[in-house]
């Protein structure tokens, strides 16, 4: 199935690991010119920055400056038909709501809602003025299944789901679509590394992580986490002419662990 991706630019955030780097791979192979922003590079981005299927801009997204600095950059190498907006972070709150001070919850909001929305706000004046472009947000399930846990990042993202559906309503009458993807836990350095959630929990409350990693899966119909791939193709499908009246959509890819209507 052509995606009708060649003579497309995108620009990724969060693109150096995980979802963002598996959406930047897949978007190269669709033939689509990618500009990759996250704050750090990787060792997988910098083979791909090598071998000139990428540009990486370093740049932190959670000041109030990154944003536009990196749209600055990423449109003085050409047009932007895409955007993805990846970056974000999660720390579980082992000791409950009334732990969580200000500054981490403004923490959380900057990088994991306000980053998306000072993006595409920096960008959206070219899209407009191309008469098009496609926006995807990567969301969570937590947007809608709450969890005290990760209590500021379940708000972060039910908001970054709220400001998708509703900004695709202004803009669709622009050509631009905007839509959210919301996945389950995902096997990346988020959940899985040895910083990671289940690692963070397995020390804190003297458990194995792999038996939280079991756990977080326990509810899904497949039993397993999703892989960075698979929630790569559905971002990737969303950006293409092939979804090109969907918009103002939130979809799950979760396993199964949503089990709402």
């Amino acid at each position: 199935m052509d995606l009708g991706f060649e003579g497309k630019r995108a620009l990724v955030t969060g693109a150096s690991k995980g979802i963002g780097l598996a959406v930047a791979r897949r978007l190269i192979a669709e033939g689509a010119a990618v500009v990759a922003g996250s704050r750090r590079s990787s060792e997988e981005l910098d083979a791909l920055r090598e071998d000139g299927e990428i540009v990486h801009v370093g740049v932190d997204l959670s000041g109030d400056e990154g944003p536009s600095h990196l749209v600055e950059v990423a449109l003085s190498g050409g047009q932007l038909d895409i955007l993805v907006n990846n970056a974000g972070a999660v720390s579980p709150r082992l000791e409950g709501f009334a732990s969580v001070t200000d500054e981490q919850w403004s923490t959380t909001m900057a990088l994991t809602f306000m980053a998306a929305v000072r993006t595409s706000r920096a960008v959206l004046p070219h899209m407009i003025a191309r008469g098009g472009g496609c926006i995807v947000n990567n969301a969570s399930v937590n947007a809608t299944l709450p969890d005290p846990l990760v209590i500021d990042y379940s708000a972060a993202k039910a908001a970054l789901v709220n400001f998708s559906k509703s900004l695709s309503k202004e803009v669709g009458p622009h050509g631009i679509r905007v839509n959210a993807v919301s996945p389950g836990p995902v096997s990346t350095e988020l959940w899985l590394g040895t910083r990671g959630v289940a690692a963070t929990i397995s020390a804190a409350q003297s458990v194995k992580a792999d038996d939280v990693a079991r756990q977080a899966v326990k509810g899904t119909a497949t039993g397993r986490f999703t892989t960075p791939e698979e929630v790569a193709d559905l971002i990737v499908f969303l950006a293409s002419s092939r979804a090109s009246n969907v918009t103002g959509a939130n979809y799950l890819v979760d396993g199964g662990l949503t089990q709402s209507l």
